[in-house]
């Protein structure tokens, strides 16, 4: 597999820029409410143009999910391209544990207030709700592919919903390592491996 070539200056400034724009908006919505805070404000405190913040983000709500492409291309990339050998439930594990032990070092217990803010924010839920969608067509159809089909059956749509959830699941929890373990468990072994241990299941090493 080629290597990718490296990002240029430009492009880091601009995503650099991005990010600015979006934390900024983001301590601004947790510490004021979503919408107490202008485009305006925002602008003027991440030291940009409004028409600056505009050409990053398309709309107010998006402000808050500046990794919205990245996280997307990351669960189809942990399906397509993990090492030989490896289970699509082992790979999207792990891609979440890396993901989620990273958040928590750069945020801390921020990730639980964020997801609050979207609680109590119907437009915030609302573009979150349309987002976690692409995400979910995203990945099924990224195990489809993998599995030489068409397009996702019934099982990959719901597998990719089951996905998307245990994320969800997991940054609410007060242990949200265990959470993720456990989730992934029931996902790989099935419910009934956890409902009638009769049944058998298989080692985990979740």
């Amino acid at each position: 597999m080629a290597e990718a070539a490296p990002i240029g200056r430009r492009e880091r400034k601009k995503a650099a820029t991005r990010k600015a724009i979006s934390d900024t908006a983001t301590l601004m919505f947790l510490e004021r409410g979503f919408d107490n805070v202008s485009i305006r404000e925002i602008a003027e405190k991440a030291d940009v143009s409004p028409t600056t913040v505009f050409a990053h983000f398309p709309q107010k709500e998006a402000l808050v999910f500046d990794e919205d492409e990245e996280h997307r291309d990351g669960l189809v990339s942990a399906v397509r391209d993990r090492p030989a050998g490896v289970s699509i439930t082992d790979a999207l594990y792990e891609y979440y544990l890396h993901g989620m032990l990273e958040d928590r070092a750069e945020h801390g217990d921020s990730t639980r207030e964020f997801l609050a803010l979207l609680d109590r924010t119907p437009a915030l839920a609302d573009y979150a709700a349309r987002m976690w969608t692409r995400h979910e067509h995203a990945l099924g159809a990224a195990i489809a592919a993998d599995m030489g089909l068409a397009e996702p059956s019934p099982e990959i749509r719901a597998y990719a919903r089951f996905v998307l959830q245990i994320q969800l699941l997991a940054n609410n929890d007060d242990d949200p390592a265990a959470m993720l373990a456990g989730s992934f468990r029931i996902l790989n072994d099935g419910w009934r491996s956890f409902a009638d241990p009769t049944a058998g299941r298989d080692d985990s090493s979740y």
